[in-house]
């Protein structure tokens, strides 16, 4: 199987979210591509269909899942018709993580049956959206692994450690009043400003790459319709990022982080939060970890360890205490118009893969730690 051979079929299927055929022809593409003699095992939460593929027999407890999610965002029809151009494949997708993800599903494919130890093939199609109904689907149904390698872009890098994800709002009221008659009412928009303000003065801005809890204020809404009329009512909603080593988020349930976002604030806003997503950590002295880096410089990379900023579907494998790691191929522009993979590091990414298994296989430690 040649990955090169099915990327621009892969890249052409239109998988957004709200396309829940082209999920599925997204993911029955890359099942043929992994051929006949492998029990699938599918599966389908929210409307979006998922697959786990083995080697055969009972479901074990993996020694290694390679993980890809198949969905990606929305983009301009020109992105859905992949082209070359020199060492670069454009197209929305091709960085992430469609070309990593079919490398995946033929290092699966060659090797799963011949390995002392079984490998898994973890396909999903909501990760854009949260990988609620995928990633998270299927370990509530009990799959589970030792160690895990999701082919997210990382230019045969190591990602280790990624952000949690918590969406937040500050919710202020005030008194409706005509406008000519200030004094009369009182600003719920002027009462979120100023919280947004002591957020911010808590989290300020990055206006460079920093290991930090970040706050984005994505925008600020309210029900007043007239200029001419004192708001009664105000939302500011925030995009918060932090790092596992934050003790006020990490570990945190809902209500804490609310409570600890409201006594920033001045009186009259409270702030809402459902949902406090994990960060995730691998740890790098992991045995498996290491091997991974080994593979890597053995192809003439560096195997460097990362962080990323953003949330991954490795953040599920943290909460079930099962390392995960980012290693992928290269490529930049991710979810932008330009979006695009290097293809001189497919080739190194697949035999790094292949290493890492031979390693795994001679001897390697028989558990994650």
């Amino acid at each position: 199987m040649d990955p090169l051979t099915l990327v621009d079929e892969l890249i052409a299927i239109r998988s957004t979210a709200d396309r829940p055929d082209d999920l599925l022809r997204a993911l029955d593409l890359v099942l043929d591509a992994v051929g006949p003699g492998f029990a699938v095992e599918r599966f389908s939460s929210g409307g979006k269909p998922s697959a786990l593929v083995r080697a055969g027999g009972r479901r074990p407890r993996f020694r290694v899942i390679f993980n890809a999610h198949l969905d990606v965002v929305p983009g301009a029809d020109e992105q859905f018709r992949p082209r070359r151009e020199g060492d670069r494949l454009i197209g929305r997708g091709a960085q992430d993580m469609k070309l990593s993800a079919l490398v995946l599903a033929a290092v699966f494919r060659e090797r799963a049956r011949d390995l002392p130890f079984p490998l898994g093939l973890q396909l999903v199609t909501d990760e854009e959206v949260g990988g609620r109904d995928g990633t998270r689907h299927q370990l509530e149904r009990g799959v589970t692994a030792d160690f895990v390698v999701i082919g997210e872009h990382s230019a045969l890098r190591v990602v280790h450690e990624s952000k949690g994800l918590v969406v937040a709002r500050l919710r202020a009221t005030g008194r409706a009043g005509h406008s000519a008659y200030q004094w009369q009412g009182d600003n719920a928009v002027l009462k979120v400003m100023r919280a947004v303000d002591a957020v911010l003065a808590e989290y300020p801005v990055a206006v460079e790459e920093e290991w930090r809890t970040t706050v984005n204020l994505a925008r600020i809404t309210t029900g007043n319709q007239a200029l001419n009329q004192v708001p009664a009512d105000a939302t500011a909603h925030l995009d918060i990022r932090f790092p596992p080593e934050d003790a006020k988020f990490t570990g945190r349930t809902p209500e804490q982080v609310a409570a600890h976002l409201t006594a920033l604030c001045p009186p009259g806003v409270v702030a809402e939060v459902d949902a406090v997503e994990p960060p995730h950590r691998a740890d790098p002295d992991n045995a498996d970890v290491l091997a991974l880096r080994r593979a890597a410089r053995a192809q003439g990379y560096s195997g460097d360890l990362l962080r990323k900023h953003g949330a991954a579907d490795s953040r599920f494998w943290f909460q079930h205490g099962v390392d995960a790691v980012i290693f992928g191929v290269g490529g930049e522009g991710q979810h932008g118009p330009a979006e695009h993979a290097d293809l001189t590091t497919v080739e190194p990414y697949r035999r790094a893969l292949n290493a890492f298994l031979d390693d795994l296989a001679g001897g390697g430690p028989t558990g994650g730690r």
